[in-house]
Formats: C-alpha cells, sequence, structure tokens
C-alpha cells in the first residue's frame, strides 16, 4: 500500500493493495444530522481531511445521498442511515445496522469519532413554552445524546473521540430559548462526565457551542431576517454571523490527530459574540 499526498483539498489518495491495510490507516466518523447544515459542512470538511463518513438523517434520504455523493467524488467512503435521534427505542437496531455497516462497506468492528449534531430549535418564552416542546427538546437533544453514545460506545475504538454540539446560548441569554438551552447547558455537563469515565478507553470528549449560523435552523431566521443578522453582528467582535463551514472547519480540527490531547472542553465557535 501507498499513500500518496493530494494537494487538491482532499486529503489523502490512498492505493492500497488490501482491505486491512486500508483499514488501519483509515478513520470513519459517524454525524447525527448530517444530511444539511451543520452537519453537511462537518461531514464535507471531515472528508476533506481524508475520513470517512456515516451520516444520518431524519426523513431527507434524498438530502443525505446528495451529501455522499459529494463525499465520494472527494476520494472517500461513505453512506447515510435513516436515524429518529428522538426516539430512543430505535437506537439498538441502530447500532446493529452500523455494525453491519463496518463490516460489509470497511471491513472494520468500530469506527473513531461520534459528532452527537442532530437537533430542533423550539423559540417560546418561558411563559408560553409547552410541556409537549420540553419534552421533544428533551427527547432530541439531550436523552437522545446520552443514550446514542451508550449505544454506540461499545462500537467506538480505544483513543477514539466524541464531539457534542452545544450553543452559545448556554452561555449567553436571549429571551425565547429556556428550554433550548437549558438542554445544551445539560450536554456540557455530561461531556465533561463522559470525559472523565471514557479517559480509561483513551476516548476524548469535548463540545462545540456555535454561536448564530446562517443556515435553515429555527425557520432560517439568522439567514433570512436582515434585521437580526444585523443585531447579531454588531454584537460579534467579527462583525458578521456565522457560516455552516465556520462550525465544520471547526470540528474537523478538533479531530484532528494534533488535537488528540484536548479532553473535556466548551469551545464556542461565535466570532466574539457577546463578550
Amino acid at each position: 500500500m501507498t499513500v500518496k499526498p493530494h494537494f487538491g483539498g482532499r486529503g489523502f489518495v490512498v492505493e492500497a493493495d488490501s482491505s486491512e491495510t486500508y483499514s488501519a490507516i483509515m478513520k470513519i466518523a459517524i454525524i447525527t444530522g448530517g444530511s444539511r447544515g451543520l452537519g453537511k459542512s462537518m461531514a464535507l470538511r471531515l472528508a476533506e481531511k481524508g475520513r470517512d463518513i456515516i451520516l444520518t438523517y431524519h426523513r431527507k434520504k434524498a438530502e443525505a445521498d446528495a451529501v455522499v455523493a459529494e463525499i465520494v467524488n472527494q476520494g472517500r467512503k461513505a453512506m447515510a442511515l435513516q436515524l429518529d435521534v428522538g426516539d430512543h427505542k430505535s437506537f439498538g437496531s441502530f447500532a446493529e445496522k452500523v455494525r453491519d455497516a463496518l463490516q460489509h462497506h470497511w471491513q472494520r468492528h468500530d469506527f473513531d469519532f461520534l459528532i452527537n449534531n442532530a437537533g430542533i430549535g423550539v423559540h417560546a418564552s418561558f411563559m408560553d413554552t409547552t410541556e409537549a416542546q420540553f419534552d421533544q427538546l428533551l427527547n432530541i437533544h439531550f436523552k437522545g445524546t446520552f443514550f446514542l453514545t451508550q449505544k454506540l460506545l461499545p462500537l467506538m475504538k480505544d483513543g477514539g473521540r466524541i464531539v457534542n454540539i452545544s450553543s452559545g446560548l448556554a452561555r449567553f441569554s436571549m429571551p425565547g430559548y429556556a428550554a433550548y438551552a437549558a438542554m445544551k447547558g445539560a450536554i456540557e455537563v455530561l461531556s465533561r462526565y463522559l470525559a472523565k469515565e471514557l479517559g480509561g478507553r483513551r476516548i476524548a470528549v469535548n463540545v462545540i457551542a456555535p454561536g448564530a449560523i446562517e443556515t435553515d435552523f429555527g425557520g432560517g431566521t439568522v439567514r433570512d431576517n436582515q434585521q437580526v443578522k444585523a443585531m447579531i453582528a454588531s454584537n460579534t467582535s467579527l462583525g458578521r454571523v456565522g457560516l455552516p463551514d465556520d462550525i465544520g472547519g471547526a470540528v474537523a480540527s478538533l479531530l484532528a490527530d494534533e488535537s488528540v490531547w484536548i479532553n473535556g472542553q466548551r469551545i464556542e465557535v461565535s466570532g466574539g459574540i457577546f463578550l
């Protein structure tokens, strides 16, 4: 097997004489909610760094397949699996699908990175937040991250890494996000405990906390509402709202080989908002 650097932004070109030698150098990342927005950017940026990708989608299979095609065009392996992160009873069967994918597509029994990215946004004042909204946020953001990680850990390689996605709203407060931000605060506490408990397996666990990003999250308010965009830019040290690739690039950097000693940290990627 030979490994040649590729200077077109695609990491490495691998000329393998067997699947076993290929598996020895390649790393696999699982990204929940990888079909669009921040998850899509994470998948593409990691592929550029030479990582193979398993991404999940909830309903939009066509979007997920399009991301997979982009990754394959970069010379990496990728596949999309359906997953509802709010349906905790499905996590056991999902883990079996991951196990089968690893064996059949990569000839491996483990993977290297888990990025718990999938989520939704709910904007409602504290007094107007319903129990149904609260439970939906809890199931997707907190219970989903907790129990999906629990189910997938037996498949994670020792020395692997986990990135959980929080929010700048866990540090600064804006009316209408009490329930959402509380779930993200819980994710930050959980991540510190995971970093402590998984240290024996040399698994590092960190949090990326995005600021306001131009996506369709929350109805696309940051992307489409010019008044909101101007307000955010005026309160951000770098003078603009964030872009998906700002987050995708940060995740790729955090999962680089050079960042292996970063553990138990909350890294806010917000351009310096509300400092």
